[in-house]
Order: C-alpha cells, then sequence, then structure tokens
C-alpha cells in the first residue's frame, strides 16, 4: 500500500468579468421588457411579473460580487441572457478540454513535473461539454500523456471524489500519478433569466496533480485520508440530457437549466455536511484545534460560515476558512479547489487541512491533507 500527495495545483481563469451592477442592470431591462410584453396577462393574475435585481440582494443573499466567464457579452445582452460560445470544428480542440490544459499545465509547473511524468487524468466536473469521446481523453492527447483518462460527474463534489479516486488508485498501486482536472463552464447551464439564481454562476478551471509520496523533494501536501458519501435528493437539478429530442415542447422548459430549492438545500445540506466534517476528522484523531485550514465549496458564504463554526466550535478566525466567491462566484466542483491552490503556501510543515466539497445529489466529499516539507 501506497501513499499519495498533492504536488502541484493549476488554476485558469477566464478573461471576461460581470460585476453585480453590470449583471443587475441587464437582468433588469430583461425584466422591463418581460413585464411589458405580458402587461395584461400580468393584471389576469395569469403570469407572475418578473421582479427587479439588485446587488445589494446580491451580495446578501450570497456574498459575490463578481464572476469571470468565458463570454460577458452574450449573458449581459437583454434579449439573450446566455453566453455566446460558438461552436468549434471537431478537429479544434474543445472549450473544457483547452481550459483545463491550460491548469494542468500549471499545476505541472508547482510541481516541477513534465507530462511524460503523468500516469493517468480524470476529469471531473458538472456538465461536460459532450457525452463522448471523453474530454479527458482529449485532455490527455493535448498534453501529449501517456496511460489513460476518463470523465467523472458528481456535479459540485466532483474533485474531491476525483481526488479520492485518483488516490485510491496510487494507493493501490496500478499508477504513480495522475492529474485531476476541473473545467467548469457554469455560465452555460445556469438561467440567468432567473432572480433567485442569476447571480450565482461563474466560469474556471482548476487542476490538481496527485502522486505517490515516496522520495518527493519539493513541498506538499500528503493526502492522509479521504472519505465520500451521497443522498439522493432533486432540490439541485438539471434536467437536461441526450433525451430531451425524444420528448415534445422541450425547447424553453426551466428545468432544462440549474435548478435549486435554495431554502431545503440549507436546511438538509448544512447539517449533513458538518457531520460528515466532523466525523472523518473524529475517526482521523484530527481535533478542531489541529486543523490550521479550511478549504471549503464556495457555493454561499453563509453556509460556509455555518460550516466553519460547526467544524471549529467558534467562529472561524480570518485565513482559515478562506473564501473566493466574492471574485469566482460558484464554480461548481473548482471552488475548494481555487481556495486551496490560493491560501495554501503559508501553511507550515506538519500543519493539517481539510478540503471539502458537496452539492447536488446531494453528495459530499471531504480531504485531510498534512503539509510536508
Amino acid at each position: 500500500m501506497y501513499s499519495a500527495a498533492i504536488t502541484g495545483s493549476g488554476v485558469f481563469t477566464p478573461e471576461h468579468v460581470i460585476t453585480n451592477d453590470e449583471l443587475v442592470a441587464a437582468f433588469n431591462a430583461y425584466a422591463d421588457v418581460y413585464n411589458a410584453e405580458n402587461a395584461s396577462q400580468i393584471a389576469a393574475g395569469e403570469v407572475e411579473a418578473k421582479p427587479h435585481s439588485s446587488s445589494d440582494f446580491i451580495l446578501a443573499a450570497s456574498g459575490i460580487e463578481r464572476r469571470y466567464v468565458l463570454d460577458k457579452t452574450g449573458v449581459l445582452d437583454p434579449t439573450r441572457m446566455y453566453p455566446n460560445l460558438p461552436a468549434r470544428a471537431d478537429d479544434e480542440p474543445s472549450l473544457m478540454a483547452e481550459m483545463a490544459a491550460d491548469a494542468a499545465l500549471q499545476a505541472l509547473a508547482q510541481a516541477g513535473r513534465a507530462a511524460g511524468d503523468v500516469d493517468a487524468v480524470l476529469c471531473a466536473a458538472s456538465n461536460h461539454e459532450r457525452a463522448y469521446p471523453a474530454i479527458a481523453v482529449e485532455i490527455q492527447k493535448m498534453l501529449d500523456i501517456q496511460g489513460f483518462a476518463f470523465d467523472m460527474n458528481v456535479a459540485c463534489s466532483s474533485a474531491t471524489f476525483g481526488i479520492q479516486t485518483a488516490t485510491d488508485m496510487i494507493r493501490a498501486g496500478s499508477i504513480r500519478s495522475a492529474l485531476v482536472v476541473c473545467p467548469e463552464i457554469c455560465s452555460a447551464h445556469l438561467e440567468w433569466r432567473d432572480r433567485d439564481c442569476h447571480f450565482i454562476f461563474g466560469d474556471v478551471a482548476t487542476a490538481l496533480l496527485i502522486e505517490r509520496d515516496d522520495a518527493l523533494q519539493t513541498p506538499h501536501f500528503k493526502v492522509k485520508s479521504t472519505r465520500l458519501a451521497t443522498e439522493f435528493s432533486n432540490n439541485i437539478r438539471n434536467n437536461n440530457g441526450y433525451l430531451r429530442r425524444t420528448r415534445d415542447q422541450m425547447e424553453d422548459r426551466r428545468d432544462m437549466q440549474f435548478m435549486q430549492n435554495g431554502r431545503k438545500v440549507f436546511k438538509e445540506v448544512l447539517p449533513l455536511v458538518s457531520k460528515h466534517i466532523a466525523t472523518h476528522m473524529a475517526d482521523e484523531g484530527i481535533a478542531a484545534n489541529d486543523l490550521k485550514r479550511l478549504w471549503l465549496h464556495q457555493a454561499n458564504k453563509s453556509m460556509n460560515d455555518y460550516i466553519g463554526k460547526k467544524v471549529l466550535g467558534r467562529t472561524p478566525e480570518d485565513g482559515e476558512q478562506p473564501n473566493i466567491l466574492q471574485d469566482y462566484a460558484n464554480t461548481s466542483s473548482a471552488g475548494s479547489i481555487i481556495a486551496f491552490s490560493k491560501y495554501s503556501e503559508d501553511l507550515a510543515a506538519g500543519d493539517h487541512g481539510l478540503i471539502c466539497s458537496f452539492g447536488a445529489g446531494y453528495s459530499v466529499g471531504s480531504v485531510i491533507v498534512k503539509k510536508s516539507a
């Protein structure tokens, strides 16, 4: 039985930024047109009017101030309200593969490794650009990596599920190293015309290099323990898929994009995640005071504040539970890895940290790591 370590990380960040003020201006313009066009039905009580959004509402509800996207012009066009991402030819790289390859090269550079040192690629994301061939295999080809690759999807928990999958293969001796990449084009599956969720998501890609930890000469994070759990729920859902064309009147069905029952998610996910983390730590003999850093899924600031307080038994101090969603928004599986990548170098040898992601499924995954010199 071997041990695994995270030796490198990388984050691809799109160049376009949408602020809350920009987003609200576009949404309110759309709402005004909708309400004018449907005035008679609204007056008759047949349809509901679209209320305005506001930057204050978004910040209070989520803690989000801005988000990165691959295209902002389409999202901010009140007559469109979704990104404009032109189709690419089959002999061109897919968007997901291109983003992931960028993040992967950063992770390899940080670890001082080359593509030839990698045995496997796992593309773990909440929505994949196509059904097949696997995006992971395309990434493998772009980077000239030998071995094998495959896609996996556990929604927002995909990163931690990917870490455990790669770690288990390393522990078993079937591979020596793997790239776990999370390219998330969340802007494409978000309903930007829904006031309750139009501000939630952004686009990004992350990558982690995970290696067998024997004879490592550079700073790394030993993966001490991983734990996963799932519990079926419809409260976060996207019904889009290849069966869509087999059903009538599907052109603009709301459930073909991201949907959630926010109140139920808060009520049910918070205790599930808090208990999962606390039990994992207790079973591994990690006390709250032993934990130097919590890298949580970046969905909502209030959720993270609640979980941090439950896990630590007190309000987290500055830096103990870093948030990045004010700048990136919710990036699904990538959020906790962005936080880890940006807020991990300052830990000292021997310090413990915990990566946790959670979301649709319900699903939750936690990874306990220890900094090594």
